[in-house]
């Protein structure tokens, strides 16, 4: 199976059309390849709060379109990063959307780790409620957003779902990389998955992006990462590699559930 990873730049001089635009293109670019994988709110950037209510759109507005499109010209499944979604009732989610090589919807999910503490995100956004996988017909794809990354506990659901390749699409900034490249290998290490975490190059409001966009295979080892600049990564993943791990370590097997908390 074959992965492309863009790690697309947000430039504020740019345009949130112009750069739904240049997107598609790159997406076109990518056809031959199975997935393809783009970042964490790319469309008006992960830190420029200020601009989520302005730039929010429904779930099938411009950028659902565009990247329906986009799939659907490449030929290939299409994990289109995210957006900010304003829903019917009003409320703003950071909302990720999976396109199948018919430029159809296959899923979509609100993240449901919000960054910020008591500001930002944390404070704009409502929470995601759901689990998300998509079944391709090499791999079951697990979605997570950025944030999610630190918080074990949903990459085991998604596990447990039948994830079997986890997607993390991130706008992290380069003050915290180490923490990027340490958390990735992790999740990859302790499910036994393949981890592609792709983020934004360039600045977000005045926040610069940390980029190194990574491939992680089910051993922990980085198979391909990029720099800090705009830049695709396209990486040949062997899907039963994961059976594989699990079948020669099975580490799975050995969790015990249902521990009582201590006293």
């Amino acid at each position: 199976m074959r992965a492309s990873l863009i790690q697309i730049a947000v430039d504020p001089d740019e345009s949130v059309d112009a750069r739904r635009v240049r997107a598609a293109s790159l997406v076109v670019a990518q056809r031959g390849a199975d997935l393809v994988v783009l970042p964490e709110l790319w469309p008006v950037g992960a830190f420029a709060y200020t601009a989520f209510e302005a730039e929010a759109e429904p779930l099938e507005g411009p950028t659902h379109e565009v990247m329906a499109k986009a799939a659907a010209e490449a030929g290939v499944w299409l994990h289109a990063g995210s957006f900010v979604e304003r829903a019917d009732d009003g409320t703003l989610y950071n909302t990720s959307l999976v396109f199948s090589p018919a430029g159809e919807r296959s899923a979509f999910y609100r993240k449901i780790h919000r960054f910020g503490f008591d500001q930002g995100e944390a404070v704009m956004m409502g929470a995601g409620e759901e689990l998300v996988t998509v079944a391709l017909p090499e791999t079951t794809l697990g979605l997570a957003t950025c944030y999610d990354l630190r918080f074990p506990e949903q990459f085991r659901g998604l596990v447990d779902a039948g994830a079997e390749t986890l997607i993390v699409a991130a706008g992290w900034p380069e003050r915290r990389r180490s923490h990027w490249t340490l958390l990735a290998q992790a999740r990859a290490v302790e499910n036994q998955a393949y981890v592609l975490a792709v983020g934004t190059a360039g600045t977000h409001a005045d926040v610069q992006q940390a980029g190194h966009s990574m491939v992680v295979d089910p051993w922990g080892e980085v198979l391909a990462q990029a720099g800090a600049d705009e830049e695709i990564l396209t990486v040949e993943l062997d899907a039963d590699k994961v059976r594989a791990t699990r079948e020669q370590f099975p580490a799975l097997k050995g969790r015990r559930l249902g521990l009582a908390p201590p006293l």
